[in-house]
């Protein structure tokens, strides 16, 4: 087990077979960092933060969750060592322990497990699939370890399931997989008292008899429990790859229940469709982190459900925003959409609003994307309604002409962590908006990760400019979509849309947005 070899797409797919099968599945996911959250850490450290509905800072995995088993989750199935930790200690200065020393053991170790029942019983869960992030070995990792080692041993082994997803290393110049890093990982948890009932061989090339023979004799397992995870061209295909080895039966063996097979034609019909589109849209993404596209996984993913959606392959351009600020229109006239997502601070602001304004003067369809919409807000007001020097005082606390600004309750937050607009609200939508034609509802709720807002004292003038503002967050006044009606299709959100796009369903305004560049 280690960092970014696909746990989270092995635990999503398990987790979308068992449902498949009538189980009703909840995730977990377990980070072992002292953080509490992953929202203060830099995306090139952390990639994406997925934002749930009740408005938690998770883990990217969570994502990947969501989309794979079409489900919505909540702070609760995040857990991380910081959370862990000051659960711990809050409950030892109120004195719950009664004068005990705390410890990791039994302590720590007792908190995780808990974390655990508390998803089965929120959620109605039968199954609870349970990810722990990091590496086998690793010193964060081992209370958890530790902690699923106890939650066996009072459980039993009817009622729980180690699945151990291991790398197996192709060495091209011998034609060899290499099974010792499977062997020491295996070694490693044994010491500590786990031994994995499953193996997942992650594999550039089809696992050999002979592999699959060594891993069963070296690692105490039966070569029918270790599973071929061969990489895909499409993560999609990966629970159908599982289904094809067993993996499902395996499970529902090992746990003594029985759920009749079901016909997974639908979600394989749609990776194969995937698979084969003919046509392709080049839609330019103008970024601040596009050397880590884990920073941008939930909208890449909702690119190709859009994609899908009108039979088409999403090419996508990935730009990085200081890059572009000289000659913008060499980088983006190839495109036939462009799309300018999140972020924060001042670093490429320039470049994403030269790529506002390219798009708006060349008419090329546009979706920006909470900061994306700021800059477009920015780049209306500086060249359409001539106010000039207008910028967000997050990049210019001096402006003449602030017209996006910080929301009122965040001027006395000093806490950075989780002090954000956060999580689900709900959004009134203009009728005859390029977005209500999306969406054809007039209420929608929508996910939010920011603090900088359009400024309502700046809403008439950029209205007499031309720019329509389509949709109202009710209880506030507060701005969330705005567009270009004299434009083919320009549309910017405060949320992010990206968070509720799924597979089989996806967003309306990713739909729209691709159908839109088609034309182009």
């Amino acid at each position: 087990m280690l960092s970014s070899l696909g746990k989270g797409i092995a635990s999503a797919s398990v987790g979308a077979l068992l449902k498949h099968r009538g189980l009703k599945v909840s995730m977990l996911k377990f980070d072992p960092y002292i953080n509490v959250d992953p929202g203060t850490m830099n995306p090139y450290q952390h990639g994406e933060v997925f934002v749930t509905e009740d408005g938690a800072e998770t883990d990217l995995d969570l994502g990947h969750y969501e989309r794979f088993v079409e489900i919505n989750l909540s702070r609760y199935n995040n857990v991380t060592a910081g959370q862990i930790y000051s659960a711990v200690i809050e409950k030892e200065r109120r004195g719950d322990y009664l004068g005990k020393t705390v410890q990791v053991i039994p302590h720590i170790t007792e908190e995780i497990q808990e974390r655990i029942k508390k998803v089965a019983r929120k959620d109605k869960a039968q199954v609870v699939i349970t990810e722990i992030g990091g590496t086998v070995g690793d010193i964060e990792s081992l209370p958890f370890l530790e902690a699923i080692r106890q939650f066996r041993l009072r459980h039993g082994k009817q009622n729980t399931l180690f699945i151990h997803l291991t790398l197996l290393p192709y060495i091209p110049s011998s034609g060899e997989l290499k099974t010792k890093p499977t062997q020491h990982s295996v070694g490693k948890l044994r010491e500590i008292g786990i031994q994995p009932d499953l193996i997942l061989c992650r594999t550039q090339i089809p696992l050999t008899k002979e592999a699959k023979s060594k891993i069963s004799l070296f690692c105490n397992i039966e070569e029918k429990d270790v599973i071929q995870a061969i990489d895909v061209k499409n993560i999609y295909e990966v629970p159908l790859r599982f289904e094809k080895e067993g993996l499902t039966d395996n499970i529902l063996r090992k746990l003594n229940l029985s759920f009749p097979k079901k016909n997974l034609g639908k979600w394989s019909r749609w990776v194969r469709k995937a698979n084969n589109l003919k046509k392709e849209v080049k839609i330019a993404i103008v970024g601040k982190y596009i050397k880590m596209k884990d920073a941008y996984k939930s909208l890449n993913e909702a690119l190709t459900h859009a994609g899908m959606a009108n039979n088409v392959k999403v090419n996508s351009l990935w730009l990085e925003a200081e890059e572009i600020e000289k000659t913008p229109g060499e980088y983006l006239s190839s495109s036939k959409g462009i799309l300018v997502p999140g972020g924060f601070g001042m670093r490429g602001i320039e470049g994403k609003i030269m790529a506002v304004r390219f798009a708006r003067e060349n008419k090329i369809p546009f979706l920006g994307i909470c900061l994306g919409m700021q800059c477009a807000v920015i780049e209306f007001a500086r060249n359409v309604a001539n106010l000039k020097e207008a910028n967000s005082t997050e990049f210019d606390p001096r402006t003449p002409h602030p017209v996006i600004d910080l929301l009122p309750e965040q001027r006395k937050t000093k806490i950075k962590g989780g002090t954000m607009r956060l999580g689900n609200y709900p959004c009134r939508l203009q009728i005859n908006s390029f977005s209500y034609r999306a969406y054809k509802k007039r209420v929608i709720r929508e996910r939010h990760r920011h603090r900088y807002e359009f400024n309502n004292k700046y809403r008439e003038v950029l209205k007499k400019a031309g720019l329509r503002i389509a949709g109202i967050f009710p209880d506030k006044d507060l701005v969330e979509i705005i567009e270009i009606p004299s434009h083919p299709w320009f549309v910017a959100t405060q949320f992010h849309p990206e968070f509720q796009s799924r597979p089989l369903l996806c967003h309306p305004l990713f739909r729209d947005f691709i159908r839109a560049a088609m034309k182009q």
